[in-house]
Parts: C-alpha cells; structure tokens; sequence
C-alpha cells in the first residue's frame, strides 16, 4: 500500500525551483493594484455596512470533491476553449499544476481524461519543459497557457503542464491530474500557481483557502477558495503562524499519548498535505509510536495491532503552538485490516496527511501566512 503515502511530497524533486516569495498582501494594497481602491473607498463612504460583505470584490467559490475509499480526493475543472474536464487532485504538498495529453503514451495516460491542445483555441504553447517528482512518481511534459474553470471561477491564461509521460503509479489513481496550492516557490520554471491567479485576478474574496475532508468514504467533502465555513467546524479556529513559507509547514511542539511525549521531543517541524493519505514521519518518531500502541510487523511488511485493542487504545496528540489536537485510533488505525496509519521516511519533518485532515477542519491564510486548524463538525 505504498502507493498510498507520500502523494504531495515534492521533497527532493525536480518541481522545487526556488523563487523569491511576496509576503501576503492587505487587502488595500490589493485593491490598488488592480485599480479598484478608488471605487471600494467611495462605496465604504456611502454605506459602511458594506465592509461585512467582501464578496463585493471577489467570491467564495466551494469545489466538491470526491471521497475515493478515503485515500484521495479530487474535484472537477475544465480548460480550455471548449472547456474539457478533469479530475483534480488539490495537493497542497505541491505547486505545478498539470494535466494528461494526447501526446502521452504512458500506460498512465491510457485510462484518464486527456487534453487536446489543438481543441482548444485559447491555448497558447510553449517549449519550456516541465519535470514534476512525487513520493509515488514523476510526470514530464511542457508548458502551456489557457482558461482555467474551477469552483465557478474563470481563471485566464492559467500556466500549466501538458503531460507527455507519466509514472505507472498514475494508472492506478482515480484523478487525473495534480493542482498544487501550496507556494510559488515550489513551482518549477516559477510558474503561477492556480491559487495565486484566482488571487491576483481579483476572484476572490480573501486571500486564503480552505478544506473539509470527508470520512469513511462520505460525500460532502469540499475546497473553499476565497473564504472558509463556520458550519463545517466546531469551537475556537486556533491560527498557527507558518515555519516557512513553500509547504504549508508548521512547528508541531511535541507529539504525545496519555500525557507522555512520545515523538518529536523539544519540537520538529511539520507539513499540512492534503495530498498525502496517512500521517508521514521519522523514522524514530513514528517508530515509538508504533511501539507505544503496540503494533507489530505482520507478512506484508505492514504493522498491525490487535483487532480487539482498537478500542482501548489512546489518543496520539500532536501539540502545536500551544494546542494539542488528539488524533483517536479509529483515524490512526485502518479498522478493516486493524494496520497502522503512521509510515516512516526519511526526511526530517512529519507531513499531516488526509488522516489528520479528516479530524479538523483546515484554513490555508496565505494573507496572513498561517495556517487555521479547528474540530471538524
């Protein structure tokens, strides 16, 4: 079940180009930039009320997206002129955004939604080449530009990948393609993220996105662009400011179970990556959780615990910025084969995947470079 694990991790690929990074702007400035100061300053004068219905300036766009057997989830877009659809994932553990061709023969391609430059008549080629590496394969391709359809949005001239060859790994998944939403400085050859876009063309209501992931395979889960929903959560948005500013990376303070550390002792850092299934770490940080819970190497070279101890088993709470966020083993442990959720790697940092993602409710505040984490309702 490897294939499962480290679908947005970018780390040590060939899709991480540094590019000087732009703090989040105020909402002021960027209505100034886009000419649209004057006119906001004028209407706040007439009706003061107007300040408490942003949408006036951009919108709150919701993309469902589908539950698949609680390891991927993936919305629909179009591109293109007529549009044509694809499954998407939203990976906020990476940038590029990519879709398959016509022009790939990978076995990958063979099952998935291709597009068709020559269809469409805004799309604009280039000869620049894109080479994206995932914890699960790779994709090459070039670049293009073209109108982008996501969540009711029109995106215009959105720069993406067209796919030429595609890891075998692709075959077996039910999106098409991968949409990066975390930071341009992840995006190879400083291609514009589809985030920043919505954002700089006006679309959007604040500069920050956020996610609901559904569990056991239910519907209703969504991606929030512009905005987020009280209704999806319960209790206090706790605001976490961000370590860095290319993942979505955070400082997790400790990882612990019945108030004992137990991983990340004296801190270490951490990824909120809605492309990754389960929770990720080092190798002996999740080595002692697996120990703690009791958990054993079974044929397939998976750990288990024992079927019955499920229920009696403790929370694992990852501690942030002053907060602890438990995480049960009914989302720890996969309860139909009673295996662990928890997989090592060797990279230094943890990644809080779909696992963790599934207990809380998640805002993505590029404005104000945090992350928001509250109870999922």
């Amino acid at each position: 079940m490897k294939w499962l694990l480290l679908l947005g991790l970018v780390a040590l690929s060939e899709c991480m180009v540094k590019v000087p990074l732009m703090r989040g702007k105020s909402l002021r400035d960027h209505l100034r930039e886009t000419g649209k100061l004057k006119e906001f300053l004028e209407t706040y004068k007439v009706n003061p009320a107007t300040k408490y219905y942003p949408t006036l300036y951009g919108q709150v766009a919701n993309e469902p997206m589908t539950n698949y057997m609680d390891m991927q989830y993936y919305g629909v877009v179009s591109l293109g002129t007529p549009p044509q659809s694809f499954n998407m994932m939203f990976d906020s553990g990476s940038s590029n955004f990519w879709v398959p061709s016509v022009y790939c023969n990978s076995e990958a391609c063979s099952n998935h939604n291709k597009f068709n430059p020559s269809s469409s008549s805004t799309f604009q080629g280039t000869s620049t080449s894109l080479s994206c590496g995932y914890g699960t394969g790779s994709m090459t391709g070039v670049l293009g530009y073209d109108t982008l359809q996501v969540a009711g949005l029109t995106i215009t001239e959105q720069v993406f990948g067209v796919a030429y060859t595609e890891a075998t790994f692709f075959y077996q998944m039910p999106f098409d393609g991968i949409l990066g939403v975390a930071f341009p400085s992840l995006a190879q050859d400083q291609a514009t993220p589809v985030f920043d876009n919505m954002w700089s063309q006006g679309l959007l209501a604040q500069n920050l996105f956020s996610v609901y992931l559904s569990p056991s395979g239910q519907s209703g889960s969504v991606i929030t662009f512009g905005g987020y929903d009280t209704s999806y959560y319960t209790g206090n948005m706790n605001w976490i400011p961000l370590s860095a500013e290319s993942y979505w990376e955070i400082t997790l303070d400790s990882i612990t179970m019945n108030g004992n550390v137990i991983a990340c002792n004296g801190g270490c850092q951490a990824i909120v990556d809605t492309g990754t299934s389960l929770i990720s770490g080092s190798s002996s940080g999740v080595g002692s959780i697996l120990n703690a819970i009791g958990a054993y190497q079974n044929s397939n070279g998976e750990y288990q615990v024992n079927c019955n101890s499920i229920s009696s088993l403790p929370d694992i709470v990852f501690n942030i910025n002053g907060v602890g966020y438990p995480v049960p083993a009914s989302a720890y442990i996969n309860e139909n084969y009673c295996t662990s959720n928890f997989q090592s790697m060797p990279a230094g940092f943890w990644i809080l995947g779909d696992v963790f993602i599934r207990e809380y409710y998640v805002v993505f505040d590029r404005a104000g470079n945090y992350i928001g984490l509250a109870n999922v309702a």
